[in-house]
Protein backbone atom coordinates (compact mmCIF):
# COMPACT_ATOMS: atom_id res chain seq x y z
CA UNK A 1 0.00 0.00 0.00
CA UNK A 2 2.89 2.44 0.59
CA UNK A 3 4.64 1.55 -2.62
CA UNK A 4 1.69 2.65 -4.43
CA UNK A 5 0.49 5.46 -2.43
CA UNK A 6 4.00 7.71 -2.97
CA UNK A 7 3.55 7.58 -6.92
CA UNK A 8 0.15 8.55 -6.74
CA UNK A 9 1.04 11.54 -4.08
CA UNK A 10 4.03 12.26 -6.55
CA UNK A 11 0.96 12.44 -9.33
CA UNK A 12 -0.42 14.88 -7.55
CA UNK A 13 2.05 17.17 -6.74
CA UNK A 14 3.09 16.69 -10.50
CA UNK A 15 -0.53 17.88 -11.58
CA UNK A 16 -0.72 20.91 -9.01
CA UNK A 17 2.61 22.07 -10.03
CA UNK A 18 1.80 21.96 -13.61
CA UNK A 19 -1.60 23.77 -12.76
CA UNK A 20 0.52 26.71 -11.08
CA UNK A 21 2.88 26.58 -14.02
CA UNK A 22 -0.37 27.00 -16.56
CA UNK A 23 -1.82 29.82 -14.65
CA UNK A 24 0.96 31.97 -14.43
CA UNK A 25 1.58 31.47 -18.31
CA UNK A 26 -1.78 32.60 -18.48
CA UNK A 27 -1.98 35.45 -16.31
CA UNK A 28 0.91 36.41 -18.34
CA UNK A 29 -0.80 35.91 -21.86
CA UNK A 30 -3.52 38.11 -20.30
CA UNK A 31 -1.58 40.89 -19.14
CA UNK A 32 -0.24 41.32 -22.19
CA UNK A 33 -3.37 40.99 -24.13
CA UNK A 34 -4.66 43.71 -22.25
CA UNK A 35 -1.49 45.68 -22.64
CA UNK A 36 -2.07 45.68 -26.41
CA UNK A 37 -5.76 46.83 -26.14
CA UNK A 38 -4.88 49.53 -23.62
CA UNK A 39 -2.47 50.85 -26.08
CA UNK A 40 -3.75 49.94 -29.52
CA UNK A 41 -7.42 50.82 -29.69
CA UNK A 42 -6.94 54.43 -28.81
CA UNK A 43 -5.02 54.80 -31.98
CA UNK A 44 -7.17 52.65 -34.03
CA UNK A 45 -10.33 54.36 -33.22
CA UNK A 46 -8.93 57.96 -34.01
CA UNK A 47 -6.37 56.75 -36.62
CA UNK A 48 -3.32 57.87 -35.32
CA UNK A 49 0.17 56.55 -34.95
CA UNK A 50 0.92 54.67 -31.79
CA UNK A 51 3.56 55.79 -29.92
CA UNK A 52 4.57 51.87 -29.29
CA UNK A 53 6.76 50.66 -32.66
CA UNK A 54 5.79 47.14 -31.83
CA UNK A 55 2.11 47.72 -31.60
CA UNK A 56 1.98 49.49 -34.91
CA UNK A 57 1.26 46.07 -36.55
CA UNK A 58 -1.49 46.04 -34.46
CA UNK A 59 -2.58 49.14 -35.51
CA UNK A 60 -2.40 49.07 -38.92
CA UNK A 61 -3.76 45.46 -39.25
CA UNK A 62 -6.19 45.21 -36.47
CA UNK A 63 -8.86 42.66 -38.00
CA UNK A 64 -6.19 40.13 -38.54
CA UNK A 65 -3.86 41.25 -35.28
CA UNK A 66 -7.11 40.25 -33.03
CA UNK A 67 -8.58 38.34 -35.02
CA UNK A 68 -5.88 35.70 -33.67
CA UNK A 69 -5.57 37.43 -29.86
CA UNK A 70 -9.33 37.19 -29.20
CA UNK A 71 -10.50 33.95 -30.07
CA UNK A 72 -6.98 32.56 -28.00
CA UNK A 73 -8.05 34.55 -25.12
CA UNK A 74 -10.92 32.62 -25.13
CA UNK A 75 -9.47 29.41 -25.54
CA UNK A 76 -6.97 29.68 -23.38
CA UNK A 77 -9.23 30.51 -20.33
CA UNK A 78 -11.50 27.94 -20.90
CA UNK A 79 -9.12 24.71 -21.87
CA UNK A 80 -7.84 24.08 -18.70
CA UNK A 81 -11.48 23.18 -17.50
CA UNK A 82 -11.83 21.59 -20.76
CA UNK A 83 -8.61 19.05 -19.95
CA UNK A 84 -9.87 18.69 -16.40
CA UNK A 85 -10.81 15.06 -15.72
CA UNK A 86 -13.23 15.87 -12.92
CA UNK A 87 -15.13 18.58 -15.05
CA UNK A 88 -15.34 16.67 -18.16
CA UNK A 89 -16.98 13.51 -16.13
CA UNK A 90 -19.12 15.26 -14.31
CA UNK A 91 -20.55 17.60 -16.76
CA UNK A 92 -20.08 16.03 -19.90
CA UNK A 93 -22.81 17.93 -21.54
CA UNK A 94 -21.49 21.04 -20.72
CA UNK A 95 -17.85 19.62 -21.60
CA UNK A 96 -19.24 18.75 -24.96
CA UNK A 97 -21.07 22.00 -25.67
CA UNK A 98 -18.18 24.02 -24.29
CA UNK A 99 -15.88 22.16 -26.33
CA UNK A 100 -17.41 23.07 -29.40
CA UNK A 101 -16.97 26.63 -28.73
CA UNK A 102 -13.37 26.55 -27.83
CA UNK A 103 -12.01 24.40 -30.65
CA UNK A 104 -13.78 26.92 -32.94
CA UNK A 105 -11.85 29.70 -31.41
CA UNK A 106 -8.64 27.89 -31.39
CA UNK A 107 -9.00 27.26 -34.81
CA UNK A 108 -9.67 30.92 -35.41
CA UNK A 109 -7.16 32.28 -33.28
CA UNK A 110 -4.56 29.66 -35.03
CA UNK A 111 -5.24 30.60 -38.30
CA UNK A 112 -4.54 34.16 -37.55
CA UNK A 113 -1.70 33.56 -35.63
CA UNK A 114 -0.28 32.57 -39.44
CA UNK A 115 -1.99 35.05 -41.45
CA UNK A 116 -0.85 37.91 -38.77
CA UNK A 117 2.37 36.42 -37.34
CA UNK A 118 3.96 35.14 -40.73
CA UNK A 119 3.48 38.63 -43.33
CA UNK A 120 3.88 41.17 -39.83
CA UNK A 121 6.45 39.17 -38.00
CA UNK A 122 8.47 41.63 -35.46
CA UNK A 123 11.14 39.05 -35.26
CA UNK A 124 11.81 38.66 -39.41
CA UNK A 125 12.27 35.71 -41.51
CA UNK A 126 13.09 33.85 -37.89
CA UNK A 127 9.91 34.43 -35.77
CA UNK A 128 7.71 33.62 -39.20
CA UNK A 129 9.71 30.39 -39.94
CA UNK A 130 8.23 29.67 -35.78
CA UNK A 131 5.26 30.63 -36.48
CA UNK A 132 5.02 28.46 -39.54
CA UNK A 133 5.82 25.63 -37.99
CA UNK A 134 4.16 26.18 -34.11
CA UNK A 135 1.33 27.41 -36.21
CA UNK A 136 0.85 24.56 -38.30
CA UNK A 137 1.57 21.78 -35.69
CA UNK A 138 -1.33 23.31 -33.23
CA UNK A 139 -3.62 23.45 -36.00
CA UNK A 140 -3.21 20.01 -37.17
CA UNK A 141 -3.23 18.93 -33.63
CA UNK A 142 -6.84 20.60 -33.43
CA UNK A 143 -7.84 18.66 -36.69
CA UNK A 144 -6.84 15.44 -35.20
CA UNK A 145 -8.24 15.82 -32.01
CA UNK A 146 -11.68 16.72 -33.38
CA UNK A 147 -11.26 13.42 -35.92
CA UNK A 148 -10.65 11.74 -32.92
CA UNK A 149 -13.92 12.40 -30.62
CA UNK A 150 -15.81 12.56 -33.87
CA UNK A 151 -14.48 8.51 -33.62
CA UNK A 152 -15.39 8.63 -30.18
CA UNK A 153 -11.57 7.91 -29.35
CA UNK A 154 -11.68 9.94 -26.15
CA UNK A 155 -8.01 8.81 -24.91
CA UNK A 156 -6.70 9.96 -28.21
CA UNK A 157 -8.77 13.34 -28.69
CA UNK A 158 -7.50 13.93 -25.30
CA UNK A 159 -3.51 13.57 -26.02
CA UNK A 160 -4.13 16.01 -28.85
CA UNK A 161 -5.59 18.62 -26.81
CA UNK A 162 -3.13 18.25 -24.67
CA UNK A 163 -0.56 18.61 -27.57
CA UNK A 164 -2.53 21.86 -28.76
CA UNK A 165 -2.81 23.55 -25.25
CA UNK A 166 1.25 22.86 -24.98
CA UNK A 167 1.89 24.86 -27.52
CA UNK A 168 -0.85 27.70 -26.84
CA UNK A 169 0.44 28.60 -23.12
CA UNK A 170 4.00 28.77 -24.96
CA UNK A 171 3.28 32.45 -25.62
CA UNK A 172 2.97 33.47 -22.07
CA UNK A 173 6.91 31.69 -22.14
CA UNK A 174 7.76 33.59 -24.73
CA UNK A 175 7.47 36.76 -22.69
CA UNK A 176 9.69 35.01 -20.26
CA UNK A 177 12.10 34.69 -22.27
CA UNK A 178 11.90 38.13 -23.93
CA UNK A 179 12.38 39.50 -20.18
CA UNK A 180 15.75 37.79 -19.84
CA UNK A 181 17.55 38.43 -23.12
CA UNK A 182 16.17 42.15 -22.35
CA UNK A 183 17.13 42.00 -18.74
CA UNK A 184 20.91 40.47 -19.70
CA UNK A 185 21.04 42.75 -22.43
CA UNK A 186 20.13 45.80 -19.74
CA UNK A 187 22.68 44.27 -17.57
CA UNK A 188 25.53 44.71 -19.83
CA UNK A 189 25.03 47.47 -21.20
CA UNK A 190 24.16 49.81 -18.02
CA UNK A 191 21.09 51.24 -19.99
CA UNK A 192 17.54 51.26 -19.59
CA UNK A 193 15.07 48.96 -21.42
CA UNK A 194 14.51 49.31 -24.99
CA UNK A 195 10.89 50.44 -25.96
CA UNK A 196 10.38 47.54 -28.25
CA UNK A 197 11.98 43.93 -28.28
CA UNK A 198 14.76 43.30 -30.07
CA UNK A 199 14.08 41.66 -33.28
CA UNK A 200 16.32 38.94 -33.31
CA UNK A 201 15.70 38.19 -29.72
CA UNK A 202 12.14 38.09 -30.26
CA UNK A 203 12.43 35.27 -33.57
CA UNK A 204 14.96 33.14 -30.56
CA UNK A 205 12.09 33.25 -28.22
CA UNK A 206 9.67 31.71 -30.34
CA UNK A 207 11.64 29.16 -31.26
CA UNK A 208 13.18 28.44 -27.63
CA UNK A 209 9.26 28.69 -26.36
CA UNK A 210 7.77 26.46 -28.58
CA UNK A 211 10.37 23.94 -28.10
CA UNK A 212 10.13 23.39 -25.08
CA UNK A 213 6.35 23.07 -25.17
CA UNK A 214 6.06 21.03 -28.06
CA UNK A 215 8.92 19.03 -26.26
CA UNK A 216 7.37 19.40 -22.52
CA UNK A 217 3.90 18.47 -24.06
CA UNK A 218 5.50 15.18 -25.08
CA UNK A 219 6.66 14.36 -21.86
CA UNK A 220 3.65 14.86 -19.85
CA UNK A 221 2.07 12.24 -21.91
CA UNK A 222 4.21 9.73 -21.44
CA UNK A 223 4.99 10.82 -17.58
CA UNK A 224 1.23 10.45 -16.67
CA UNK A 225 -0.28 8.11 -19.11
CA UNK A 226 -2.78 7.32 -16.34
CA UNK A 227 -4.34 10.36 -16.64
CA UNK A 228 -5.35 10.18 -20.30
CA UNK A 229 -6.71 6.64 -21.07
Amino acid sequence: MVQQAAPDLAGRRLVRTASVAIGVLICIVLAFAFIRVVNDWPSILDGSVPDDEFGERYVDHPWRGYLHIAPGVVYLLGAPLQLSRRFRTRHYDVHRRVGRVLLTCALLSGVFALLFGVPFAWGGSGQAAATVVFGTWFIACLVLAFRAIRRDDVPQHRRWMIRAFAVAVGIGTIRIWVGIFEGVEQARSGGTSPAAPDHEMFAVAFWLAFSMHVLVGEWWLRRTPALHG
